[in-house]
């Protein structure tokens, strides 16, 4: 049994009414991994707009393994401290993670970021000395377009993103640098121009999936359901 967990921020967990691109990873596992596998982690809830609050499990579709480990308003530095219980109490092997913006944003420069990637990377292996992680860079949002000084931090840290995920790599623990989706448009594959729509949700569902099929073999290059 493969166990992925998805981590990351409001483009993971998804709001009330949406399919996630969680669940267009596990249509895509679940067509092409040809093994058993299981989405696990602490939450499975969606975010509830209307309540302001992680409360909704009004999914699209409510048919598929909801766990996760995502959050409105969380960032690397907020998963450093739960990524270890998580991968220990889940047996987490692969994280499919999906983090940055909201620290970009909010919270810390592009250094300091990087450093909580480095943190994030320990803490989970604490858990599991042989996890493999997937991370996806900041991708396209509408605050990089209308804010030039964030969009220069957004580059800077996928910049040092990309040589962090090198410097932590291991034989026993890989890590895998995704590549953003090379069509993804904010006009076409948002609804806010930051949180996907379907469109976007299958454009990064085949960026975590077409990475694995091109590093591991592991299940098959992502065609949309």
């Amino acid at each position: 049994m493969l166990r992925f967990m998805p981590v990351g921020d409001s483009m993971t967990i998804g709001s009330a009414g949406e399919h996630t691109w969680r669940y267009r990873m596990w249509q895509h596992l679940r067509d092409t991994h040809g093994g058993p596998f299981a989405l696990v982690g602490p939450r499975e809830t969606l975010y509830d707009k209307a309540t302001e609050s992680p409360s909704s499990y009004a999914y699209a579709d409510p048919e598929f393994p909801r766990a996760h480990l995502a959050g409105w308003g969380e960032g690397w530095q907020h998963m450093v401290p739960l990524i270890a219980d998580a991968v220990r109490a889940h047996r987490a092997d692969v994280l499919l993670v999906s983090l940055g913006l909201i620290d970009l944003g909010f919270y810390t420069n592009a250094e300091q970021t990087a450093e909580n990637v480095r943190a994030f990377v320990a803490e989970a292996r604490t858990a599991n000395p042989r996890v493999r992680l997937v991370v996806l860079p900041v991708i396209p949002n509408v605050r990089a377009v209308d804010d030039p000084p964030f969009a220069a931090q957004v580059t800077r840290f996928n910049e040092l993103l990309a040589k962090t995920v090198a410097d932590l790599d291991q034989p026993r623990s890989p890590l895998l640098l995704a590549s953003p989706p090379p069509s993804y448009d904010i006009d076409r594959d948002t609804y806010d121009g930051t949180h996907p729509n379907a469109s976007g949700e299958h454009k990064i569902a085949g960026a975590f999936a077409d990475a694995m099929h091109q590093a591991w073999d592991l299940g098959e290059p992502y065609t949309a359901v």
